[in-house]
């Protein structure tokens, strides 16, 4: 083979496009989504006024739980190679602080409420390849707006039992990035800090008066369950290490070598039809050992070709730029 030819082989590989190189290098993509639910407990605390059967009063209340959304998703790549994506969001408290507008029938009590509400939520998001890894979070205590309503029930005149349903919104989370280096991470994921709770409740009225049975300051505690937390999650990985393994590849045949002694070959891999130009890892790691890794999930050896100066190409995009001298 002449010099003239090894050397215009050398450079087209070198610039070779990124679309040819894409073909290469598969980018793999995937998304995720769920919600959560959990257990709840907390305390209340509120007064009421009454005017004939109509009763209207404040409550706040506070509760712990653990509205937590855990996915997770496995992206594999032809190459072979995997990126492990994972999307957490996570609500542990949340307190509100509403009016009340009822009507009372006997022992009974039928109302509606809402006002503030407000909670801790956070989100967290990570990605992580054999070369790579990526993450993002954010947590903080947020404000939003709570709707419900509910039945009291007076079971002696200083207790009250209650069945309460409530729509919680503490607003959107979000985290995003993406990173580049031996290969390409990026990951995006939101959380809707949206629950509902269904509690069963007991308070201690003080001071009742038997004119006006539901007025006074009342204090007790609650529990039950909470479901939402909505989030969902996208991911993509591009290795950009090629699987240079000579394992992973058949039809192999020497095409030249570069001024260095390098090899350039074409070659099939197992997965595919189309054939590609160039490196074998195993003589790669001899005369370059900095541009090669090894996978320490599948042991299969990674070229960079970047580190050599080189870009992996198709030999048909190699034949149509004209030079039927390489075969």
């Amino acid at each position: 083979m002449k010099p003239k030819t090894i050397f215009t082989l050398a450079m087209l590989l070198v610039l070779a496009g990124s679309a040819a190189f894409a073909q290469g290098v598969t980018t793999s993509t995937g998304s995720v989504s769920g919600s959560a639910s959990s257990w709840l407990a907390g305390a209340q605390a509120g007064y009421n006024w009454q005017r004939g059967q109509v009763v209207y009063g404040l409550e706040a209340d506070i509760s712990a739980t653990h509205l937590n959304t855990n996915l997770n998703l496995v992206l594999q790549n032809p190459l072979p190679a995997t990126a492990l994506a994972n999307a957490n969001a996570d609500i542990d408290w949340y307190g509100t602080v509403r009016g009340r507008l009822g009507w009372t029938q006997g022992p009974w009590l039928f109302y509606g409420t809402g006002g503030l509400a407000y909670g801790h939520a956070s989100l967290s998001s990570s990605i992580t390849s054999a070369t790579l890894a990526l993450s993002g979070q954010t947590s903080s205590v947020r404000a939003g707006w709570v709707a419900g309503a509910g039945i009291d029930y007076m079971w002696s005149p200083n207790v009250i039992l209650s069945l309460d349903y409530q729509y919680v919104d503490l607003g959107n989370l979000s985290v995003g990035s993406s990173a580049a280096g031996a290969g390409t991470l990026s990951q995006s994921a939101n959380a809707h800090a949206q629950f509902q709770i269904v509690t069963a409740g007991l308070s201690w009225l003080f001071y009742p008066s038997a004119r006006q049975p539901w007025e006074g300051a009342y204090a007790g505690g609650h529990a039950g369950g909470a479901w939402g937390n909505n989030t969902d999650a996208s991911y993509s990985f591009t290795p950009a290490l090629g699987a240079s393994d000579v394992r992973l590849k058949r039809d192999i045949a020497l095409v030249g070598r570069l001024d260095d002694g390098l090899g350039l070959y074409r070659f099939r891999y197992l997965w595919s039809d189309t054939v590609y130009v160039g490196v074998m890892a195993q003589e790669v790691a001899l005369l370059h050992p900095d541009a090669v890794v090894r996978g320490p999930l599948d042991g299969y050896l990674r070229v960079d070709y970047g580190r050599l100066g080189l870009k992996l190409m198709t030999l048909s995009e190699w034949d149509a730029r004209g030079d039927a001298t390489i075969q």
